[in-house]
């Protein structure tokens, strides 16, 4: 008796509750801005335009890791003819700040070649994930996957993290 009357007013009271909100929201809405995030952050890139590309980021102290290819911190070590200079590892950390600061300060064309994009959301939060190659001019200097995170704020949708691997181009110049 005690158990039926427990499940009755237990199903009264979760009746009685206000609908809860949709969990997630339209994912293909919340795709398209994904991919919106995606092409700003190519333009930015392309534009050299520190002020664009920072506000993709929901801060800027968000993680910010590569990871090189064993071949490239090879290559690149051997290269070093100063002995004060240290050598390179393979995950090498920074910030998107530092990135595009460096990218505007060069003389050089720069891009980012993205490709085959792929994008999981729930319309909360999103993991996408791509193909890219960094350009200096019409030289391909890097390629790899690239991978963030991103979370669906007030202010649309921000970047989180960002983790890539890398092989530089063993072709110099």
């Amino acid at each position: 008796m005690r158990t039926a009357l427990s499940a009755v007013v237990l199903a009264v009271g979760l009746f009685s509750l206000p609908p809860l909100p949709a969990f997630a929201q339209d994912t293909d809405a919340s795709k398209r801005q994904i991919e919106q995030v995606v092409e700003r952050f190519r333009t930015a890139i392309t534009d050299k335009d520190p002020a664009a590309f920072m506000q993709l980021f929901l801060r800027e102290d968000i993680t910010w890791n590569v990871v090189y290819t064993d071949d490239s911190v090879k290559r690149y070590n051997a290269s070093l003819k100063d002995p004060n200079i240290p050598l390179a590892t393979r995950v090498q950390g920074g910030s998107p700040r530092t990135f595009i600061d460096s990218i505007a300060r060069s003389k050089q064309a720069r891009s980012e070649v993205i490709s085959n994009v792929r994008i999981d959301t729930d319309g909360e939060i999103a993991q996408v994930w791509f193909d890219f190659a960094f350009m200096t001019g019409d030289y391909k200097s890097a390629w790899g996957k690239e991978s963030w995170q991103l979370l669906r704020t007030d202010a649309g949708w921000k970047i989180a993290a960002v983790v890539w691997s890398a092989q530089e181009n063993p072709n110099p110049r």
